[in-house]
């Protein structure tokens, strides 16, 4: 149990959204237009992972130029509308154990009857020494935020999902040469992206390396310098001479907060998914949707659909809450 002393700022909320990306915002229209009153806490990231794609194409009614950020600031001046109280906070502690609900952030306390959990996921690593130290000096996980550093250079990207092949297709257009490296033969990513790629490798600048995976980052005390990649099958080595590698190799969720307190399976958070109460955890009343519940279809659109059955989950909870 968590002991909370000397809290100066006390705020309560019936409906508090923690986390403010497709399926935060979603939850939030919806909850807000139920006359629920949601607060919604933007966490670190506002808008989520979504603030790194630079175009998006399979979102309905959008066929034409749009990009994350700019989805991300429609859904925020969507839930304003409806008088969403958004807080810009960062959650630190929780506490499910007990009713009302607890959450703390560095100097405020949180109290709410009912919780949707959307705090998304963060980008995995590889896991290899000083790769953390380095990012911001060459390794990076943004596309978006970072390639116009490497303008006319070569560099690499590793995975070979959706996001990874996204990153290349957008970093082609800025540097001289852009090194897919995966570690398969084939890629996971949509057809219509592979076909993208294929087409960029026989006319272009990228260059596959399949069957591949990174065993060492070179660096100087300041910045990467290159990488030395396996062939997985002949275990030979090969030299990539680059001062900047992508990481797109999938995301962790982000559910540190709820460990012990909530069901969770590889770390995903586990939900009944009951015919009429799909979104609800192992403790009634909190709720969770988007990247925290799905580790397999990953898309805006599927965050967005789960944020708003949660807020439909949450208004049926809360209604017969108050009616006890």
């Amino acid at each position: 149990m968590i002991h909370v002393q000397n809290f100066s700022n006390i705020k309560y909320s019936k409906l508090i959204i923690l986390g403010s990306g497709p399926s935060g915002y979603t939850a939030s229209i919806y909850a807000a237009r139920a006359n629920l009153q949601p607060t919604l806490i933007t966490g670190l990231n506002p808008g989520g992972q979504l603030m790194n794609t630079t175009k998006i194409e399979n979102w309905p009614g959008a066929p034409n130029q749009l990009t994350g950020p700019i989805l991300m600031k429609r859904m925020y001046n969507h839930a304003k509308k409806f008088k969403v109280n958004i807080i810009h906070d960062h959650i630190i502690q929780v506490n499910l154990q007990n009713k009302p609900f607890n959450l703390q952030s560095q100097d405020t306390k949180y109290i709410c009857d009912a919780l949707i959990i959307t705090t998304g996921s963060s980008p995995k690593f590889l896991g290899l020494p000083n790769e953390k130290n380095y990012q911001g000096k060459g390794i990076s996980t943004c596309a978006v935020c970072d390639g116009f550093f490497y303008k006319n250079k070569e560099i690499a990207i590793v995975g070979g999902g959706n996001t990874a092949l996204e990153e290349a297709l957008y970093l082609s257009k800025i540097a001289k040469k852009v090194h897919i490296i995966h570690r398969r033969n084939t890629f996971k990513a949509e057809k219509i992206l592979i076909k993208k790629i294929m087409h960029k490798t026989k006319y272009h600048n990228i260059i596959l390396h399949l069957n591949y995976t990174i065993q060492e980052i070179q660096h100087n005390t300041k910045e990467v310098t290159g990488l030395y990649i396996q062939n997985n099958h002949t275990k030979t080595y090969e030299y990539l001479n680059t001062p900047g590698l992508f990481v797109a190799i999938g995301y962790n969720p982000n559910t540190s907060l709820f460990l012990n307190q909530l069901d969770l399976h590889k770390n995903y958070i586990l939900c009944k998914k009951k015919s009429n109460n799909f979104t609800e955890t192992s403790i009634s009343g909190v709720f969770a949707a988007g990247d925290v519940i799905d580790n397999h279809y990953r898309q805006a659109i599927t965050a967005a659909g789960t944020g708003c059955m949660a807020a439909l989950d949450a208004e049926k909870y809360l209604n017969n809450k108050y009616i006890e």
